[in-house]
């Protein structure tokens, strides 16, 4: 065993210990210590800007895109967000102990399938400095410990935040290993990481395809899938253009940087000649450059003839890509081949036409008459959510509270013997 399996190792085991020290605390005790990180989170809010900004640096120095700086930085008014989510996790209820259901057996057992922690939840991610404090909170409201592997582009950002929140956990009266960092920076901790089964009890990975796949496919730990988002738009021949307009332009330019970005929009060719005139100029004021298929690069001189490989493509960036289908079935079958299974979206006046596309899209979210960047869980009403699961076991969608959570049975008797 190397030295840096044997530290993570040891440090998951330090997080087992504290999950079972969490397990059986009130929603108080855990609110309080909640409400202790928001409050550490605003007081450090400058010694945390000032280690991102070492990060942001090296960013800058390696030629990284502007959409993976903005992901990585941090200001103070971000931070000042992060901290209100924090609070935010607080307000929501907690899972545990919650009964999903119970019966009295004919034999006069009484059943109840509770809900209690999953234990150790490893979180595998890249960039975002502000999945380390959402994800340390909702593992801290849910009762689990956070064992938390950021990515080398922000780690000076990631171990000031985890220093600040074990500090308030130890002022609370919680323990501090409830949230730790994964030592090392190097591929090879997370590598550790990926193989501590038995003492990590879930592994979720929170970035771009690559680590992902890396994580589902080298992992011992069991993983829940969070998913790149080639989210889809389709425009069918009896939606309303102003909104069908409003909609596809929202989903694309909201923001580039995230998975519930639209990254391909699909015209019925009834409805072309009426919304592609008007969405394409739109996107091009708003600085998106449209890769066509033949037919919507007729529409406009600016639009870039598609590749194949556009229409499999997770841009996020300023980027879009356009094609002109015959009919619903069509872009069904369009999206069958290229979706994630994260969200995808339809704009019609048809409740017909609604109906058939959510009945034959797979996908974790499907939006009618309604933009992609709604699948989150603060839109959902979860709260801070730990990542979108794009897989069908345990949870799918949005993660929030009671998608930390497994369950156990608890039968009650006076002495039963079978």
């Amino acid at each position: 065993m190397s030295d840096t399996e044997r530290d993570v190792r040891a440090c998951a085991e330090r997080s087992r210990d504290a999950a079972a020290d969490l397990a059986p605390q009130s929603r108080s005790v855990k609110d309080d210590g909640l409400l202790a990180m928001a409050d550490a989170l605003v007081t450090e809010a400058e010694s945390i800007v000032a280690a991102n900004r070492e990060d942001v640096e090296r960013a800058r120095a390696a030629g990284e895109s502007e959409a993976v700086i903005d992901r990585l930085a941090l200001t103070a008014e971000r931070v000042g967000a992060i901290a209100e989510s924090v609070r935010d996790v607080a307000e929501l209820p907690d899972p545990v102990g919650e009964v999903v259901r119970g019966s009295s057996l004919p034999n006069g057992l009484e059943l109840r399938q509770v809900r209690v922690p999953l234990g150790v939840i490893g979180i595998i991610y890249e960039g975002r400095p502000n999945v380390t404090a959402d994800a340390a909170a909702l593992c801290l409201k849910s009762g689990n410990a956070a064992l938390l592997r950021g990515s080398s582009s922000a780690y000076s950002s990631n171990a000031r935040i985890v220093e600040v929140l074990r500090g308030a956990l130890d002022k609370a009266g919680l323990p501090a290993d409830a949230v730790q960092l994964v030592p090392g920076s190097g591929r090879d901790s997370a590598q550790a990481l990926m193989r501590a089964r038995g003492l990590v009890d879930v592994l979720i990975p929170r970035g771009g395809g690559s680590l992902i796949r890396t994580v589902v496919d080298e992992s011992t730990v069991p993983v829940i899938e969070t998913g790149e988002g080639n989210c889809h738009v389709y425009i069918d021949e009896s939606a309303d253009t102003d909104m069908a307009v409003s909609i596809a332009v929202n989903a694309k330019t909201q923001r580039y940087s995230t998975c519930n970005t639209a990254e391909t929009l699909l015209v019925h060719a009834a409805a072309a000649d009426r919304f592609l005139p008007r969405v394409l100029p739109a996107l091009r004021e708003l600085g998106v450059t449209v890769h066509g298929d033949d037919t919507t690069v007729g529409y406009d001189d600016a639009v870039v003839p598609a590749a194949e490989s556009d229409w499999a493509a997770e841009y996020l960036s300023a980027d879009l890509a356009v094609k002109v289908v015959d009919s619903l079935d069509d872009a069904v079958a369009h999206i069958r081949r290229y979706s994630t299974k994260h969200t995808e979206a339809v704009v019609t006046d048809s409740q017909s036409a609604a109906r058939r596309f959510v009945s034959l899209v797979d996908a974790a979210a499907v939006m009618v008459n309604a933009s992609t960047r709604f699948t989150d869980g603060g839109e959902f009403g979860f709260g801070a959510e730990i990542g979108i699961s794009t897989q069908k076991l345990h949870a799918r969608g949005p993660m929030g509270l009671p998608e930390m959570t497994s369950t156990t049975y608890v039968v009650t008797g006076e002495g039963h013997v079978r």
